[in-house]
Order: C-alpha cells, then sequence, then structure tokens
C-alpha cells in the first residue's frame, strides 16, 4: 500500500505529538540544550502559539500519524516584512518520502501569501540534510542572526527572498 501524506494546519490535538518530535528530533541532533526551541514554552504550547494573524503551523501526518511539522511566524524584533521559518522537523521514520520540501513549499506560499518580503531561519550546522534542502530551496546564509528568536545556540542564518 503506497504511503499516505497530509500536511494541514496544526489543531489543538496535535500539540503533544508535535512537542514532542520537535523535542525528539533536538535530542537526535545534540539541540536539546538552552538557546533552542527545545526550551520555547511555544513547543509544548504549539497550537496557540501559531493562532495570530499572518502565521500558521503546519503538520505532516503518514499513514494518519503527525511524523513532523513546520511553521510561519513574523521575526520579533525585526522588519515587519520578514516572517521566520520555525521548528521544522521530522522524525526519522519520515524521512526520504520529500515531506520536508513539501512542508517547505506550503510554508513559503503561505508567507508569500501573507506579503512577507523575506524568510529568516535558524539552524545547527550539523543539520546537513536540512541545510541542503533550504539552500535548494533559494536560503542562503547570512553573516549574523536577525531579530530576537532567543535561540541563541544555533549559528547558521538563512535567509530567503520570496519574490513572486
Amino acid at each position: 500500500m503506497p504511503a499516505k501524506i497530509e500536511i494541514r494546519p496544526i489543531k489543538e490535538k496535535d500539540t503533544l505529538g508535535i512537542a514532542a518530535i520537535i523535542q525528539a528530533t533536538l535530542i537526535e541532533y545534540d539541540g536539546n540544550k538552552p538557546g533552542t526551541a527545545f526550551y520555547d514554552t511555544s513547543t509544548t504550547n504549539m497550537y496557540k502559539a501559531y493562532q495570530g494573524e499572518s502565521e500558521i503551523y503546519f503538520v505532516a501526518l503518514l499513514n494518519d500519524e503527525i511524523i513532523g511539522g513546520c511553521g510561519i511566524k513574523k521575526l520579533d524584533k525585526a522588519n515587519p516584512e520578514v516572517c521566520e521559518l520555525q521548528k521544522m522537523y521530522l522524525l526519522p521514520k519520515s524521512r526520504g518520502f520529500k515531506i520536508g520540501k513539501q512542508l517547505l513549499d506550503r510554508c513559503i506560499d503561505f508567507a508569500r501569501k501573507s506579503a512577507y518580503k523575506q524568510c529568516y531561519l535558524e539552524t545547527f550546522p550539523h543539520m546537513y540534510k536540512a541545510i541542503e534542502l533550504y539552500r535548494a530551496n533559494g536560503f542562503y546564509t547570512i553573516d549574523q542572526a536577525l531579530g530576537n528568536t532567543g535561540h541563541t545556540a544555533c549559528d547558521v542564518w538563512m535567509l530567503k527572498d520570496l519574490k513572486a
């Protein structure tokens, strides 16, 4: 039977599941330390954290099981035309289905429709596959952090121009 993949906006019932995925992935990549999403209060309140204007969090389901997610939010304390790609994490068993690309495409499409001009993200240098995905989709490395994400442990900063 072929894999059934669904990507949809987060529901309140998804909160604990996606928080567990985020934290498990951060542990896998040695990112369970202060200055990362592991300690964000929004990680354990994902549904509520993405209910504002011009923000969304998508969850990915594989055969009706949540296996990852990714969101868009205005970048705090930065140019209001810049959004942030946030909390893109996938369970190991979901990798290889191009779900990361699908999540990224949905987020970028949402960002463009929300009139953002640029999309920013932060990550770790050892998250090679994620960085490859970002670069292949128009993100480029910049020399310093933007805004105030609180993720002081992340030291790879990337930006994408959102031309139509």
